[in-house]
């Protein structure tokens, strides 16, 4: 099945490292090109917590993230699309990707049913009932009017029997076609995302399924669900060579820096976390050498910038102690200039190891930085 979107999209893979054979690309959308690899901040409810579009864009991203689950609860998928879609609504001109909403109807747990049809749930915060289906799915997508959609899946938790594991993936390619059949918008890339959950002839079978689809780019969902690393390493490392080659990878809910270290290396191109803006509110700042927490009383009297040589409008403008001082004293602005920050470091932090893809040199970059950012695990 072949999405008509691929007239209005393409994808270029620019170059492939000599070293580790990363990856880096540029992805044609209608709102602009995002090149590759690169990290997606996430505006759940078609916002970046804490953070102006301004503030969003001063950080270089090229694409967020909004959740059809939430906008379809509130404001409502059809109040969006009366506004222009969510580019009109939320006054972005850049690419914008929605969630299906797959994986958080599978996080409410004992609040859904799943059947064939789709999974009837109850919204947590009001009681009321709801049901989404492929189908579903895609009108409240297609109503929002994000550049890439997300095929409605099936995620299984972790851990889970093998029986529980292979149901949910097989459903969510008897979903995948119903999404393609569905979605008529041909201004909007539709993603099908393998799951398998974590056995691997499971993934391998999902990604030679998917891959039968002839779509703008593809997914690796299902990890990030509280498996170990080393866990969420190998799968990683198994799937994303499975996908077509030619076409970008997307690793969905996925975003530390060390993350993006092992993906790009697997051959991942995409990636997005709310891991940013949430450390941010608990205090927790990205450098390059792990992770800190502004909490932290050494930093009563540090006069330098959260990273220096770091040109976010934090590093620039502030201290660690003011940042400090702020945070101490419940002030909101720490945790912007903190969300700022952080999302400044990975998007930055995408294009150094693009710069180092294009050099042949990712292999280098790789070894010189992956066991500095895990020194500081004890922070998180």
């Amino acid at each position: 099945m072949k999405d008509t979107a691929l007239e209005n999209f393409s994808y270029e893979l620019v170059h492939t490292c000599k070293q580790t054979g990363a990856r880096a690309g540029i992805l044609k959308t209608p709102h602009g090109i995002i090149k590759t690899p690169i990290f997606m901040p996430v505006g759940t409810n078609s916002a970046v917590k804490t953070l102006t579009n301004d503030q969003i864009e001063a950080t270089g991203a090229q694409i967020i993230l909004a959740n059809s689950y939430h906008l379809y609860l509130r404001a409502g998928s059809n109040l969006i699309r009366q506004f222009g879609g969510i580019h009109g609504w939320m006054n972005w001109n850049k690419p914008v990707l929605t969630d299906s909403g797959g994986f958080q109807v599978f996080s409410l747990s004992n609040l859904r049913k799943i059947t064939e049809e789709g999974v009837e749930f109850t919204d947590p915060k009001d009681g009321k009932k709801h049901f989404i289906s492929p189908e579903v799915s895609m009108e409240i997508q297609q109503d929002i009017g994000a550049d890439i959609i997300m095929a409605f899946d099936e995620c299984a938790p972790y851990p889970c029997d093998y029986d529980v594991a292979k149901s949910a993936m097989e459903r969510t390619h008897r979903w995948l076609e119903r999404c393609f059949q569905a979605k008529t918008n041909p201004y909007q890339a539709l993603f099908p995302i393998v799951q398998g959950a974590f056995f691997d002839d499971l993934r391998r079978e999902s990604a030679k399924v998917i891959s039968t689809f002839d779509a703008v780019g593809y997914a690796i969902g299902g990890v990030s669900v509280g498996e170990p690393d080393d866990i969420k390493r190998h799968f990683v490392e198994l799937t994303a060579p499975l996908l077509p080659y030619n076409k970008p990878r997307y690793l969905m809910g996925v975003g530390t820096p060390e993350d993006l270290l092992d993906g790009i290396i697997s051959g991942v191109d995409m990636f997005d976390c709310v891991l940013p803006t949430r450390n941010a509110r608990h205090g927790s700042f990205f450098t390059w050498e792990g992770k800190r927490n502004i909490k932290n009383k050494e930093f009563s009297y540090d006069n330098r910038p959260l990273v220096e040589g770091c040109d976010c409008y934090a590093c620039k403008n502030h201290s660690r102690a003011y940042i400090r001082h702020l945070w101490r004293c419940g002030e909101s602005t720490a945790a912007t200039l903190l969300s700022i920050h952080n999302i400044k470091f990975l998007v930055d932090f995408s294009q150094k190891c693009r710069e180092a893809i294009l050099n042949d040199e990712f292999g280098d970059f790789y070894n010189k930085h992956y066991a500095k950012l895990f020194s500081r695990k004890q922070d998180d």
